[in-house]
């Protein structure tokens, strides 16, 4: 070479005509008062940044580059950078974030901060922004009617905002002669001719590799490998993707890592072989292989699923492959050689007799994994490294599935193929079918990885137990026993294991003193826990003790584990144990809370049973409240799948949930037929463990329907589970159930005995089920002073329960016996709405639509047009924009009140 090349400081833009010809068509639309959204995507080095900068000096209308605030995206701080650029003084720009989080949002602070100026907002990093400032955008982009015009950029794989009308660029690769004209502007003094060549070669027309490449050239003008090597190497490569893979998730970087380096042609040399095919050959990779090793590294399933969902990673099973070969290179430059040897020996474990090594003739990406005898060495003492749900098994958005084939692999490869169709077949499919696979994986796994087998059959009861079967759920407990004392780093975990083995076999078999002891002892060891499958175990033990409130602080603790770790795939199955802990604990609105963002994370990982689960507690809490209409729709929906998957469960549930409805809409006898298959035996039955739940309710709907002799005989089986302390609520509800088939004087004792019962556990609203039951009763026989006590307690309860249907019977009641029954609340006032109402009312004051504010709950678009018309009618008002100014006037009215 004669002379190192000059980088240039601020290259121009090339190919990029069209899209600046969009931004500036925008800008015009700004300037003639009409807003839009314009969203721009590109890989790392594509030049988001460098457009957006070119877009802002070449605007018609004032403009501004917004760049995504650094640190840990705290909440609002995207907004706040937004405003501060547009504010005159800092002091504006606190009145214009207090602005944009109140009910106007975004415009409402743009309207404040420019009324009626053109802007041009150029939003960079969208998907590095907080969660709250992109929800806040999302809603004033949707309802965009002010003159500004926005362009947001976010980075390929990663899913743009969802804003009706945009447009979406895609910045792509540029053509040879841009890449001619770029390199010409970076590297001022001309390169060899030689050099050129295979530098446009290599860079395939991607700007951020020609400058990064260009950029160590003018620092190493021989090239640095010298001819035979590439000239852009791998460290420039990091260098342009480092952004990308700072974003990732460690253990998503981990296991790039693994599959980058497990299609290494030559990792003894640390390079690529250039005689096998060039820097970009690889050998196939298998996801099996992955798995196989991603324990000795602390990775789990999940995030190779996220990679494969996220477009990062592509190919079939048998052949992942990088969607970008460059990143594929970038992340080698990132791992020295002795630890990329370190790592592909993983893959390759040496040939023995012991191990029957695989060559790398046959490569270990073809059949992948570790002999039986040669992993429990590997993987000895590493508890936290287990396998998990993982996001999206088989279900439509891809993600890992189920092997199509396992026969004839080793043991242990086997196991965990068996494994994963069994995570499949519990997240999206029949359970009795995945109940079989998780057997079978504990008995392949359990010499080699007992670590997992312990798991597979923890997962195979789980599926026995959706199922309904507690002889299947006997069966998983029993599938693969200790098999003798060991010693030493899983003394204490099998010591774990027995107890919940022996606690959940005595249960099943309603041996409730044999069952304590071992079961507390989980709940107290595995409870205190920071993984989540261990914390998963520890809270189903506290809920088969009858310890709710226990079951509810461990399951919060093991959400609290999951978010942490960003394991968006465990997430809906947490949410799904939490919020029927909370139910069991009387907490509905806190369950339904967790149900619905439960149900987000499930329908967006493809899991299926998962939501299915959601929306039956979701239709439990909804019968609550007396709210029929989403009764209906959440129990439908957890039906449809329940039937088809053979989850007895959700399907016990969502039955549940309709009969609790038709009772307190006054359909005792509707609700008696549909209750009395839910309590009975057999096949036609519900599920084992909600049997006795069920009961208090059938007795009461059965009495009111005339079919006292069933109400009778459920009642004295009730008093048998009651009897085994299994339950706190259980005494006061068949103190109950007792006072309703008494009929004559001895049902007061009876109600008495229920109400101090109830004193003792903290189940408010069994305790206003018990207090209106009373206070009927006493009505019927005239006394009317007696009865007003207990009406009037029940109608408190219910409504700070929000449980409207049930606060009207009470009041009904109430009034009937000549006491103040009270009245619903003013119109005008939103004090009266439902705590479902309420937040519909504030959406669709916000501007959302029926379909976005059903989007955002969970809720059918008929089902929020129901809402609205109830709380209108309830208010006093006739459109939205009336709805918003009284929400606004009663947010005004109550700060007033405050100060």
């Amino acid at each position: 070479m004669s002379g190192a090349p000059r980088v240039a400081a601020a290259p121009r833009l090339y190919d990029r005509t069209s899209e600046l010809a969009a931004v500036a068509g925008l800008s015009a639309r700004a300037a003639e008062g009409t807003g839009a959204v314009l969203l721009l995507t590109g890989g790392p080095g594509t030049g988001r940044t460098a457009l957006l900068d070119q877009a802002v000096r070449d605007s018609r209308v004032r403009a501004h580059r917004v760049a995504a605030p650094g640190g840990n995206r705290v909440p609002w701080s995207g907004v706040r950078a937004l405003v501060s650029a547009l504010a005159p003084t800092p002091s504006a720009a606190r009145r214009a974030l207090r602005a944009a989080r109140g009910p106007g949002g975004v415009p409402g602070a743009l309207a404040a901060l420019c009324p009626g100026e053109p802007l041009l907002l150029c939003l960079d990093d969208h998907h590095l922004w907080d969660a709250h400032s992109r929800t806040a955008l999302d809603a004033a982009w949707r309802g965009n009617t002010g003159p500004w015009a926005w362009v947001v950029s976010f980075a390929a794989y990663h899913r743009p905002p969802e804003v009706p009308g945009a447009r979406l660029l895609s910045l792509g690769r540029l053509s040879r002669e841009g890449a001619r004209s770029l390199l010409d502007d970076v590297c001022r003094t001309p390169l060899p001719a030689s050099f050129r060549t295979r530098l446009l070669d290599e860079a395939a027309g991607h700007p951020g590799v020609l400058t990064a490449a260009a950029a160590r050239l003018s620092a190493d003008p021989k090239g640095g490998d010298g001819p035979s090597g590439p000239v852009t190497d791998d460290a420039s490569l990091s260098e342009v993707y480092r952004g990308l893979l700072d974003s990732l998730p460690a253990e998503c970087g981990r296991v790039l890592t693994l599959v980058a380096v497990a299609g290494e042609p030559r990792p003894d040399t640390g390079r690529p072989d250039p005689a096998a095919g060039g820097p970009d050959a690889v050998r196939p990779v298998s996801a099996d292989a992955v798995l196989t090793v991603a324990r000795a590294v602390r990775a789990s399933p999940e995030a190779l699923d996220r990679l494969i969902a996220d477009g990062l990673l592509r190919g079939a099973r048998e052949a992942l492959r990088f969607d970008d070969p460059f990143l594929r290179r970038a992340v080698l430059g990132t791992v020295p050689p002795s630890r990329r040897r370190e790592l592909y020996a993983l893959f390759v474990p040496p040939a023995g007799p012991r191990s029957g090594g695989v060559s790398a003739k046959s490569g270990p990406m073809g059949v992948p994994g570790f002999p039986a005898e040669a992993e429990p060495a590997r993987g000895a003492g590493r508890r936290s490294d287990r396998f998990r749900v993982p996001g999206g098994v088989g279900g439509p958005k891809g993600g890992i599935r189920a092997p199509e084939d396992a026969r004839g692999l080793p043991g242990v490869v086997r196991g965990r193929a068996e494994l994963a169709r069994g995570l499949a077949g519990l997240a999206d499919g029949p359970v009795g079918d995945a109940h079989q696979a998780l057997l079978l994986a504990a008995s392949l796994l359990r010499e080699g990885a007992p670590e997992e087998a312990a798991d597979a059959r923890f997962l195979a009861m789980e599926a026995a137990w959706a199922a309904g079967d507690p002889e299947a759920c006997a069966i998983a407990l029993r599938g693969g026993g200790l098999g003798g004392e060991r010693t030493g780093a899983f003394a204490d975990v099998d010591a774990v294991e027995r107890d919940f083995r022996d606690g959940m076999s005595a249960a099943l078999a309603v041996r409730s003193e044999e069952a304590r002891a071992p079961l507390a002892r989980v709940v107290a060891r595995d409870g205190a826990s920071r993984e989540p499958h261990r914390l998963l175990r520890a809270g189903a033990a506290a809920l088969v003790l009858g310890d709710a409130p226990a079951a509810v602080r461990v399951h919060t603790r093991a959400l609290a584990t999951v978010r942490a770790a960003a394991g968006t795939a465990l997430l809906p199955r947490v949410l799904e144990h939490l919020a029927y802990a909370e139910l069991r604990a009387g907490q509905h609105e806190r369950a339904a809370a967790h149900a619905r963002e439960g149900l987000r994370t499930a329908e967006s990982t493809g899991q299926r049973n998962a939501a299915a689960h959601q929306h039956a507690v979701l239709a439990l809490a909804a019968s609550v409240r007396g709210d029929a209409p989403a009764v209906a729709e959440h129990a439908g929906r957890a039906l449809g799948t329940a039937r088809a998957h053979g989850l007895v469960q959700a399907k016990t549930l969502a039955e549940w949930s309709i009969a609790r409805a038709e009772l307190a809409g006054g359909l005792a006898a509707q609700a008696a037929a549909r209750l009395a298959p839910l309590v009975g035996r057999g096949p036609r039955g519900g599920h084992f463990a909600l049997r006795m739940l069920v009961v208090p309710c059938f007795v009461e709907a059965a009495c009111a329907a005339g079919r006292e002799a069933e109400a009778g005989t459920a009642a004295e089986e009730f008093a048998v589970w009651a009897g085994l302390g299994l339950d706190p609520q259980a005494p006061a509800q068949l103190a109950r159930c007792r006072a309703l088939l008494a009929g004559g004087g001895d049902s007061a004792e009876w109600y008495r005995e229920a109400v101090r019962h109830h004193e003792e556990n903290g189940n408010d609203f069994e305790r206003a089920r018990t207090l209106l039951a009373y206070g009927k009763w006493l009505r019927r026989r005239r006394r009317l002073v007696e009865a007003r006590g207990p009406l009037g307690d029940a109608l408190v309860t219910f409504e700070r329960a929000a449980a409207g249907v049930w606060a009207d019977q009470a009041r009904a009641e109430l009034r009937a016996t000549g006491g103040a029954a009270g009245r619903r609340a003013d119109p005008g006032s939103a004090a009266g709405l439902t705590p479902q109402q309420q937040r519909i009312a504030g959406l669709a004051a916000a501007g959302a639509t029926n379909h976005e504010i059903a989007g955002r709950l969970s809720l059918s678009p008929r089902t929020v047009d129901h809402h609205l018309r109830n709380v209108f009618a309830r208010l006093g008002v006739r459109s939205r924009v009336e709805l918003s100014g009284l929400l606004s006037r009663s947010t005004e009215d109550g700060h007033r009140s405050e100060r």
